[in-house]
C-alpha cells in the first residue's frame, strides 16, 4: 500500500487525485495540505466534497502529518512552497513527487540538493502521453539535426493559468536546444526582421483548454508536428498517482517520469 500525502489537496489537481485515489486498491491518500486561506474544515472529506474520505486530516502545515504517508505529492501550485514542502519530506525521509510548475533554475537545483537524502520525481507534465512526445521530440531533432529545419513550440491552456509559457513547453524547448544547439529563444514576435537562428515559443491562453503542445519541424517542402492533446485532467492525476506507487521504495536521487517510464 502507497501512502500519500497531497500538498494542494482542495485545488483542481489535487481534487482529481483524491477523486481518483478510490480507484486504486494500493494507494490511499492518508492527509491534505492546502494553504490555511483555503481551509475551512480540519477534515479533508468534508472539505473536498468526497465523503470517502472522511476522517482524513486537512492541515496547513506538512510536517504535522508526514509521519503518516510514504510518499508526498507537491500540487500546491506556489513554487516557494514546493520547495519548502520538498525540503521538509526529503529530510524525514519520505519520496516526493513534484507537479507544481514555475521553479527558477536556483529552485531546482536546490530541490535537487534535497534527494540526497529521498528520492524525488519532478516532472513539468505528469501525462504518460506528454512523456512519450518529450522522447519522440528528442528521436526527431537528433535525425533532422543540421538538415535545415527550423522549429517553433505552441502550447494552449485555460484562461486561468498563471505561468507562462508552461512548463512542459519550456521542457520541450531545452531538449530541443540540447539536440539542436539552439540558444536563441523569442517568445512571440512582432516587427520587422527575419526569422534568424532561433527557437520561437509560444503561449495561448483562453476558456477551459486542459492542455495542448505542439512541436514544428519546418523544412522546405515538409512540416513534421508532434502534437499531445489533453482533453481531461484526469490525465495528470493518474500520472501522478502512477509515479508515487512506482517511487516508493526507490533510492535517493533525483528522478523524471522517463525514468518511471523506462525510457
Amino acid at each position: 500500500m502507497t501512502r500519500a500525502i497531497v500538498c494542494g489537496a482542495l485545488g483542481r489537481m489535487g481534487k482529481s487525485i483524491l477523486r481518483l485515489s478510490l480507484e486504486y486498491s494500493d494507494f490511499q491518500v492518508v492527509a491534505g495540505v492546502e494553504n490555511p486561506n483555503c481551509i475551512n474544515s480540519i477534515d479533508l472529506g468534508e472539505a473536498s466534497g468526497i465523503q470517502e474520505l472522511k476522517g482524513v486530516p486537512l492541515t496547513s502545515r506538512l510536517e504535522e502529518v508526514l509521519p503518516f504517508g510514504d510518499v508526498v505529492i507537491e500540487f500546491s501550485g506556489n513554487p516557494t512552497a514546493a520547495v519548502s514542502h520538498a525540503k521538509l519530506s526529503a529530510f524525514a525521509n519520505k519520496a516526493v513527487v513534484i507537479g507544481t510548475t514555475g521553479f527558477t533554475s536556483e529552485e531546482i537545483e536546490e530541490i535537487k540538493s534535497y534527494s540526497n537524502n529521498a528520492p524525488i520525481l519532478l516532472s513539468p507534465n505528469m501525462s504518460l502521453g506528454v512523456n512519450l512526445l518529450f522522447k519522440l521530440v528528442e528521436i526527431a531533432s537528433k535525425v533532422l539535426k543540421g538538415r535545415g529545419f527550423d522549429v517553433e513550440v505552441l502550447e494552449i491552456h485555460h484562461r486561468f493559468k498563471k505561468d507562462a509559457p508552461s512548463g512542459t513547453a519550456l521542457k520541450l524547448a531545452d531538449i530541443l536546444s540540447k539536440e539542436l544547439s539552439i540558444e536563441r529563444r523569442v517568445y512571440g514576435r512582432e516587427g520587422i526582421s527575419q526569422r534568424s537562428e532561433e527557437m520561437g515559443i509560444m503561449a495561448l491562453r483562453g476558456g477551459d483548454v486542459v492542455g495542448e503542445h505542439t512541436v514544428y519541424f519546418f523544412g522546405f517542402g515538409e512540416r513534421l508536428e508532434l502534437t499531445h492533446r489533453a482533453s481531461s485532467r484526469d490525465i495528470f492525476a493518474r500520472g501522478a498517482i502512477e509515479a508515487s506507487r512506482w517511487i516508493k521504495g526507490k533510492e535517493p536521487g533525483f528522478y523524471s517520469m522517463f525514468d518511471m517510464l523506462g525510457l
